[in-house]
């Protein structure tokens, strides 16, 4: 839990008297600072670029927003509930390095005004399945122990008929989730690797038998789980190692508990390289075979993704046959070579992950169509110049 305890709490005088100002300065230790700051001194320091300094403001925004998706590729519809932005975990290959410009991690304190606007969405669209997480900006419990969130979160949703709630981390912070009341409403997921990538690319993370045995420990109390292999890394021995982590799940995880697995190759936008390579100028795994993606990002050749999602999926089928298992964008042509089925064949992939929560979970039985809708752009054909690559 220390490694990530915040090295000093800066909170906006607008949220210091919320829900999570008063549970940070309950629950952190007495070294850490605490201190309360105006909103013109939050936004006037500049140079500071630390991590493992939390920034507790407030947000005026929309919390709910739709996965940043590309139009070329299928996606899931996950839609995502804005809770804070950045991750001290400090995995290499990160998208945030890239895709955020905030050098500290951010919390939003108005959490009154967040559920708020959930309750509003939700109730005005009763027909509608929302699969709504909160691990896109930032790891969804990594500040749990000391905000306490989960706590606001689970037993909110658990009451809300036409939805699920996703939990999305790389920790085993999970000891708060064991009492709620979630109702079967609430999927806790884990993002896992090949071992020799946890180690030796997320140091800062829970190691691969502590998640697991945290995934054990919420489905123990109820709770649904999956599993995201995403990214997924070409390298010699992949094989043997990604066998090996499923073997694991087989052995530690009731899979009758799993809702879905997903899966999807390294990409990587030019800054994101820039970014790694600044920190480690040899990093080995971004020399690999790449091409340009139309979405600006550089992917695998097709036929190296292919050979990992059927592998990976071959390997997963052998725990349970019925298991969802879904591709994280990536075109029709790909999902049939690889997986042997197209989203299209479910009526689209979000519908095909409604299913996935209806049967499991027994959840949004009433509603006929996936949330998706009012969020999500179709996706588009490729351009005929990425037709092999893609």
């Amino acid at each position: 839990m220390n490694r990530y305890l915040p090295r000093r709490v800066l909170i906006s005088e607008r949220v210091w008297d919320g829900p999570i100002a008063r549970n940070l300065r309950m629950n952190l230790p007495e070294h850490v600072p605490v201190v309360r700051v105006t909103e013109e001194e939050l936004h006037s320091r500049t140079g500071l670029s630390d991590r493992r300094v939390l920034e507790v403001i407030e947000f005026k925004g929309r919390f709910l927003r739709s996965c940043p998706a590309t139009r070329f590729y299928h996606c899931c519809g996950y839609i995502i509930l804005h809770f804070g932005e950045n991750c001290s975990v400090g995995c290499t290959y990160c998208i945030l390095q890239a895709y955020l410009n905030r050098p500290t991690m951010t919390i939003f304190g108005n959490v009154r005004d967040m559920l708020c606007e959930v309750a509003e969405v939700l109730s005005a669209n009763p027909d509608l399945l929302f699969r709504i997480g909160t691990g896109e900006f930032t790891d969804s419990l990594l500040l749990d122990p000391w905000t306490g969130l989960s706590e606001f979160l689970v037993p909110f949703f658990a009451g809300k008929e036409n939805a699920v709630l996703e939990l999305k981390t790389k920790t085993d912070h999970y000891s708060r989730l064991l009492d709620l009341n979630h109702n079967g409403h609430t999927i806790v997921s884990w993002s896992l690797n090949a071992p020799s990538i946890s180690v030796n690319e997320e140091s800062r993370a829970a190691s691969l038998e502590d998640r697991l045995r945290a995934a054990r420990s919420c489905a123990e109390r109820g709770y649904f789980l999956a599993f995201h292999f995403d990214p997924l890394f070409y390298f010699p021995g992949w094989e043997k190692e990604y066998a090996e982590v499923v073997q694991m799940i087989g052995d530690m995880v009731p899979v009758e508990r799993v809702v879905y697995v997903s899966l999807g190759g390294f990409r990587y936008m030019p800054e994101l390289k820039d970014a790694i390579l600044l920190k480690r100028p040899s990093w080995k795994l971004i020399s690999g075979e790449f091409v340009p993606s139309p979405d600006g990002k550089r992917r695998y050749f097709r036929d190296i993704r292919i050979k990992l999602y059927h592998f990976m999926a071959s390997q997963l089928r052998k725990l349970d046959p019925s298991l969802c298992i879904y591709l994280c964008m990536e075109s029709g042509f790909v999902w049939k070579k690889a997986l042997g089925i197209h989203p299209a064949y479910f009526g689209g992939l979000p519908a095909m992950l409604d299913r996935a929560v209806k049967e499991r979970m027994k959840v949004g039985q009433h509603c006929r169509e996936s949330a998706a809708k009012i969020f999500l752009k179709k996706p588009q054909p490729l351009p005929a110049f990425f037709d092999y690559q893609k």
